[in-house]
């Protein structure tokens, strides 16, 4: 049973753009290992920009300073 977790910054993620992610981490799966879609699991996490560094430096810093 494959397991994927997408993680995205929480920012206005559409749901029509979830489905169409967890749609296409299956096909991957299904298509490059062979997996079973229906055993095939797909978490996507919604991280703040405040949760999320890098180099030392939040997201929402970074975007603030262009």
């Amino acid at each position: 049973m494959p397991y994927v977790n997408i993680k995205v910054t929480e920012e206005g993620v559409t749901g029509e753009q979830k489905a169409q992610l967890i749609q296409g981490a299956t096909d991957l799966l299904v298509r490059v290992l062979g997996k079973n879609p229906a055993t095939t699991v797909v978490v996507i996490e919604e991280i703040p920009t405040d949760n999320w560094g890098i180099g030392g430096e939040s997201i929402t810093v970074r975007r603030a300073r262009g």
